[in-house]
């Protein structure tokens, strides 16, 4: 037998063998002796609508008692950190989970507010952009604010799909600043250039109504003058109607 041969093969085995757990533990560092580094938080929309900032999130799980930096990555719950920032009424979805370089990454999906309202009973509240009722809070946002007869199942089946037209289009968006429901549940929107009042009707084809308004304002009012009327409706299909302001008030 060639016991030199033999031993060079079993060499070869023995670092082969060497070589590839050398390499397993290096792709795949002991969870145990592996600690949260940092924590990466990000949230859609985060820079231009809803409420909530990173600082936000953290302090949610601060006051949940769930410390993440410096803890060993094995004892991080990543589904605790979703239920509990799922439990907060600006989130609609979280998704959290750790990396492999000490990182725990939390991925937040925010309820994004459409329309304050602020009803004549009292009620103070938003809806979001799923349709839903959220309670008022103490953080700030700049949206349109809707006065007047306002039920809650109104403002979720009718004025949020009247504002997310409006908020569709860039003209009526920085030209709007206001909504107000009338009894009949019929609305009238303030506008912010214009002394005067718009009447939509019932909250029904709303694109077309506008439309036919930025075409009145375009080749109209902008002949007439921004002040010239009180009231302009575009209730009814194919005509505006307008109400000529006093001479008092002119």
């Amino acid at each position: 037998m060639d016991w030199k041969k033999i031993l060079f093969i079993a060499l070869d085995v023995v670092l082969g063998i060497y070589v590839v757990l050398a390499m397993t533990a290096f792709n795949n560092p002991d969870e145990k002796l592996n600690v949260c580094s940092d924590v990466k938080v990000n949230i859609q929309e985060e820079s231009t609508e809803g409420f909530l900032t990173e600082a936000d999130v953290l302090n949610m799980l601060q006051q949940a008692r769930i410390s993440l930096l410096a803890k060993p990555m094995q004892q991080i719950n990543t589904r605790q950190v979703e239920e509990t920032l799922e439990g907060n009424d600006l989130i609609d979805n979280v998704e959290c989970f750790k990396s492999v370089n000490g990182v725990v990454c939390i991925n937040i999906v925010q309820r994004v507010p459409v329309v304050h309202v602020m009803a004549q009973n009292g009620d103070d509240y938003y809806v979001d952009n799923h349709n839903d009722v959220m309670q008022h809070n103490n953080y700030t946002c700049n949206l349109l604010v809707a006065t007047g007869n306002i039920s809650k199942p109104f403002a979720s089946k009718v004025l949020a799909s009247v504002v997310r037209q409006i908020m569709s289009d860039s003209f009526w968006r920085n030209q709007v600043v206001q909504l107000n429901v009338l009894d009949d549940h019929s609305i009238e929107l303030i506008p912010r250039v214009g002394s005067h009042v718009i009447y939509l009707g019932q909250g029904r084809d709303i694109a077309r109504k506008l439309n036919r308004l930025q075409k009145f304002y375009t080749y109209g009012l902008s002949q007439t003058g921004w002040n010239r009327y009180s009231r302009i409706s575009v209730e009814f299909d194919n005509q505006i109607i307008c109400k000529r302001r006093s001479k008092k008030h002119s």
